[in-house]
């Protein structure tokens, strides 16, 4: 039988196929392999000594370390105005991973009760990014996102405490997700979601809550080396080849076209340190310790 991996717990994979939801083990094959089974996988599995068992897991397209997802069209990365304010170099860090893994990034404000967004939304309309504002209150905003991502298999992340369950649960009420006050003493929230899961949504499609995560966890999501590091920048796409030199790294290089950009206000001078910031750590990877 082959189905869709919708939850997992430990080693225990909960599988959707087309006449039913089964709980399923892993082969051992899997962890000789290197292999683990991921939330988004499409698999193959069989009635094995009375208990059902994961035999084959299909090619993937993309696959996300934390939270381990496969196969995702679009991450969808919540930020909030405050309580916790946003971090736009993380931001900017996680629509790289996207970007770098062919997974379409969508960003999201939230809490536009407690202040404006529209300053944060235009760096990111302008880089070319689908942006969303959502107010948790009223719900208002909610509808638009709900709409865009039906029929699609998406994440929602974002640092712990923005409002990712209150925002799932505005879109579709009956998902009932934990939900915590932000605390006031630290000024972000309290961990809500304990393990990824795919919810089927009711137009079609595929959404899943993940943990929160901190800014020092980033490094382990995706290894991006300082070559590639330009191409994770779509806003620097226009300007390939009309910098002086034909290896210009866009960071300090006289001549180069991006920095003029920059300088003209075409491209978010924030993006750019961010992507400063990235290379800077990009330079310190060595191929050979992450094979």
């Amino acid at each position: 039988m082959t189905g869709l991996i919708i939850k997992a717990v430990g080693g225990s994979y909960t599988v959707e196929a087309s006449d039913g939801v089964y709980e399923c083990k892993a082969r051992g094959v899997f962890r000789k392999r290197g292999i683990s089974p991921m939330c988004g996988d499409s698999c193959e599995f069989t009635d094995e000594n009375g208990g059902r068992v994961i035999t084959e897991i299909a090619p993937r397209r993309n696959e996300l370390i934390r939270p381990p997802l496969a196969n995702l069209d679009m991450l969808l990365y919540v930020a909030s105005v405050a309580e916790p304010s946003p971090n736009l170099t993380l931001i900017d860090k996680f629509i790289a991973i996207c970007e770098h893994k062919s997974i379409e990034p969508v960003v999201v404000i939230t809490k536009t009760d407690k202040g404006s967004g529209e300053e944060i939304a235009e760096i990111y309309r302008r880089a070319g990014f689908t942006v969303f504002s959502a107010d948790n209150t009223t719900g208002e905003g909610s509808g638009e996102v709900r709409d865009f991502i039906a029929g699609k298999l998406c994440a929602f992340t974002g640092n712990t405490g923005v409002g990712k369950s209150s925002l799932l649960n505005r879109m579709f009420p009956s998902l009932e997700l934990s939900t915590n006050e932000i605390s006031r003493k630290l000024g972000r929230g309290k961990h809500t979601t304990r393990h990824v899961e795919l919810f089927k949504m009711p137009g079609g499609g595929y959404i899943a809550d993940t943990p929160g995560f901190s800014s020092f966890e980033t490094n382990r999501y995706e290894i991006i080396f300082k070559d590639e590091l330009k191409d994770c920048f779509r806003e620097f796409v226009p300007y390939e080849g009309k910098c002086r030199f034909p290896d210009c790294a866009h960071t300090a290089d006289k001549g180069c076209a991006v920095l003029q950009a920059v300088g003209e206000g075409l491209i978010a001078q924030s993006r750019h340190q961010s992507y400063l910031e990235m290379y800077e750590e990009a330079k310190q990877l060595k191929e050979w310790e992450h094979k």
